[in-house]
């Protein structure tokens, strides 16, 4: 009993890996933000100067010298026409003083715009570039309105951390030393009553401080989600409307717009509660300070100026450590907010460039996939969607992929593309590995146009020349001609300026996968990829998709994935895929003829035609 004691004890429990997982995502938040303001290392160093000088300026030095004026004051009465020569001294240093503290404070506005500007530009770049190079994997498991709010909130975090650090942090440590130093020779037992109730008040403070954390993490969680079920609803609107969902989806909203309400009202209630608790120890602090200026003449000879200045100082330490707890507030959400995307940086890549990769270059175009072993990375270990495939697909060749639902032919084309990498066997373009090739060196060999056209919230021109920014206009209008797109882009009012709306939307599904064709006619690159391009299409749409097509596929390796078998019937080749494995290969004529998985298939599609029928379909598709 005693040693299963002991083995359970040493284990953590979930408080405490939550708690570690915590540090840690502090840790490389701080790390992220620190490499960016080292790049401005005189807008940081001008940061602390100009606070602690304006602090030491207007706050201390100020009174200082009104200490001074009371002193003489108080000393002997001082004629009216010797006030200038008497006091002009000390006007005189309170000008230079607030004339040099006002400036200060303008050069601390400076340092944080300088910083905050750059950390917006860099923190920025690396969100996106983190976002861009991951996997589809990474990207189909997360909402993509949720990802754009953590980018937000990761960058604003640094802004708020700058802002803290700069008005609050710098002038408190800047109020504490000087406060000791300057009171520490006239009133020692003051100073040291002071500084023992400041550290009661920053222990306190920071234990609650660990404790918010994780709450005001929570409540940026919260906000999170809720960004991005707002966007999911948004996004497929037209869903909504359709299926009169809206107040399933209202309801979904307010589920999740509650859960951040409750996470928020959790981290108010321990911040206010944090609040109440600091602000006693304040009002204790000016209490003894009340006190030590009250007897500071009649126990220890203190002058008048130096009680005012005691006071004074006191005061605005006091204050100073107020603004601590909005400070321990302020730096809990600014981590909080940052939390989700600092572990989504640190997330590995599952697709990554070798160090000094090479680009690839395609000469002919052949492709081959060699005992390919491949599972997605969250599924169990023993769920393989290939193991041991092989494939060749000569230069040139045009090769339709089939197979029933889940058989993986269009993963097939994601390995093809690297939006996966595999765990096993190679995939090669004229006898290269793609995996030791760049990427973008890779797809830029491959003109991929699937089913729902990928198309941005700009003009139809900038869409079509997406991959060849360079393009002239000629080769834009050629390009849309041979994908039967120049007729309705002309009939619009801006034409090929016409902004297509978010995701194509105010195009048609045939206009929009013409225009996805016409961008993939334009890159001219060898290697063609079609998933499932025409099977969300009307007939006529079709018809002139598939034309479109043709122009397309013609010299180039294309590889083709259909559901609808007509649309391949005309490859040179096609390949038929189940669970995971090459089952059939070989023409239309030649595998309905052996009268396999890919004839049932056919015989389904094609409302059970006899062999001779469907050798006249295949020569009509053929035609």
């Amino acid at each position: 009993m005693a040693s299963g004691k002991s083995a359970t004890s040493a284990l953590p429990n979930k408080g405490d890996r939550r708690n570690k997982g915590d540090r840690t995502t502090i840790r490389r938040t701080l790390h992220y933000f620190w490499r960016v303001t080292r790049q401005k290392p005189g807008a940081f160093a001008l940061s602390i100067i100009s606070s602690v000088g304006y602090i030491a300026l207007l706050t201390f030095a100020n009174p200082y010298i009104m200490g001074l004026i009371v002193d003489r004051v108080q000393a002997s009465p001082v004629a009216p026409d010797q006030v200038f020569s008497v006091f002009g001294p000390y006007i005189l240093g309170l000008l230079v003083v607030n004339a040099v503290g006002q400036t200060l404070s303008k050069l601390q506005d400076y340092s944080v715009y300088k910083l905050e500007i750059n950390g917006d530009y860099q923190l920025s770049r690396l969100c996106f570039d983190t976002l861009s190079n991951q996997s589809m994997t990474f990207h189909n498991s997360r909402f993509g309105g949720s990802l754009v709010s953590q980018t937000s909130r990761f960058v604003s975090g640094y802004a708020g951390l700058v802002d803290v650090l700069t008005y609050a942090l710098w002038p408190t440590v800047a109020s504490v030393i000087l406060t000791v130093g300057m009171l520490a020779p006239t009133a020692p037992s003051f100073v040291a009553v002071l500084m023992v109730m400041l550290v009661l008040y920053v222990v306190l403070a920071y234990r609650m401080y660990q404790r918010i954390l994780v709450l005001s993490a929570n409540a940026s969680k919260a906000q999170n989600k809720l960004s991005g079920v707002l966007s999911d609803a948004v996004t497929n609107i037209l869903a909504v409307k359709t299926y009169g969902r809206e107040d399933f989806e209202r309801e979904t909203f307010t589920v999740a717009n509650r859960e951040a309400m409750v996470a928020a009202n959790a981290n108010m209630r321990a911040s206010v509660q944090r609040g109440f608790m600091t602000s006693f120890l304040i009002t204790v602090i000016m209490f003894i300070a009340s006190i030590f200026v009250s007897g500071g003449n009649a126990w220890f000879g203190i002058s008048a100026g130096t009680l005012v200045m005691m006071f004074t100082y006191t005061y605005n330490l006091t204050m100073r450590f107020n603004y601590f707890n909005s400070m321990m507030a302020r730096i809990n959400r600014a981590l909080g907010d940052a939390a989700e995307m600092t572990r989504i940086l640190d997330e590995p890549t599952l697709v990554e460039d070798d160090e000094g990769a090479p680009a690839l270059k395609v000469s002919s175009g052949d492709i081959d996939f060699e005992h390919i072993g491949f599972r997605y990375p969250d599924a169990p270990a023993d769920d393989k969607v290939f193991e041991d495939l092989n494939l060749h697909i000569p230069a040139g060749q045009r090769v339709g992929l089939v197979g029933r639902s889940g058989s993986g032919k269009t993963t097939l084309t994601k390995l093809l593309l690297r939006l996966d990498d595999v765990q096993e066997g190679r995939v090669l373009v004229d006898g290269q590995d793609v995996s030791h090739c760049t990427q973008q060196s890779l797809r830029q060999q491959v003109a991929y146009v699937p089913q729902e056209a990928l198309l941005f919230h700009r003009t139809i021109r900038e869409n079509i020349a997406y991959g060849r920014p360079d393009a002239t206009e000629d080769e834009i209008r050629s390009a849309a001609r041979q994908a039967n797109a120049l007729e309705f882009i002309e009939r619009l009012p801006r034409g090929f300026d016409t902004m297509v709306g978010e995701r194509g939307v105010k195009l048609s599904g045939g206009q929009r996968q013409r225009v996805a064709i016409a961008r993939a006619i334009l890159v001219d690159a060898p290697i063609l990829v079609l998933d499932e391009a025409t099977s969300a299409l009307d007939s006529e749409s079709e018809a002139l998709v598939q034309d479109a097509l043709e122009n397309l596929m013609r010299g180039r390796t294309a590889l083709v994935v259909a559901h609808r078998l007509s649309t391949v019937a005309s490859m040179d080749r096609i390949v038929v895929l189940s669970q995971g494995a090459v089952v059939e290969d070989g023409t239309h004529h030649e595998l309905v003829e052996a009268g396999g998985e890919y004839a049932g298939l056919w015989s389904r599609q094609t409302g059970g035609f006899l062999e001779g029928d469907a050798a006249d379909a295949a020569e009509a598709a053929e035609d």
